[in-house]
């Protein structure tokens, strides 16, 4: 099965699959791995989430001539952006020198009670020393992985609006 011959509604299930398949193996990670999430991940984890969100509903209200399409597109890349540069900045902590790692600072949960959102944001993007820990994946730290999973979102939300080949 060519993928350039499917439908907006197949690539938009497929791109929503993906997400979900991301999703799993977080939790896997979390769960099974003991590999407990920093903030940063969290973050990750929710754009992972916005993204399968809009893809879900982009296949669910696909119409042959929808102009709805180019909404959901933006959606889901504003979502992948967003994961982008959360992972981004968590690949740039991690690379950080051992003497130069921001010391480790509360969990998301009291950030989110103790704080206004805004304050939260910048002091869990300032980053905290749990966020530098390394625990590769096949070769490839997670926010790696992920950074490539968003990018690779991003351009097969934008090119399910072209028209399929029939």
């Amino acid at each position: 099965m060519n993928p350039r011959t499917w439908s907006f509604r197949t690539r938009y299930l497929a791109g929503f699959a993906v997400c979900v398949g991301l999703m799993a193996f977080a939790l896997y990670s979390q769960y099974v791995m003991h590999l407990d999430p920093c903030p940063l991940c969290i973050f990750q984890r929710i754009a992972v989430c916005f993204m399968g969100l809009f893809f879900l509903i982009g296949a669910l209200h696909a119409q042959r001539a929808s102009r709805a399409r180019p909404l959901y597109a933006t959606l889901i890349t504003l979502g992948g952006l967003w994961g982008v540069a959360t992972a981004g900045r968590h690949l740039w902590l991690q690379s950080l020198p051992a003497d130069q790692v921001p010391a480790c600072g509360p969990g998301l949960g009291y950030l989110f009670d103790a704080f206004p959102f805004m304050k939260m944001l910048k002091l869990a993007f300032t980053g905290s020393g749990e966020c530098a820990k390394i625990e590769p994946v096949l070769g490839l730290p997670m926010p790696g992985w992920t950074l490539i999973w968003f990018v690779l979102l991003i351009v097969w939300a934008l090119l399910a609006l072209r028209r399929t080949v029939r």
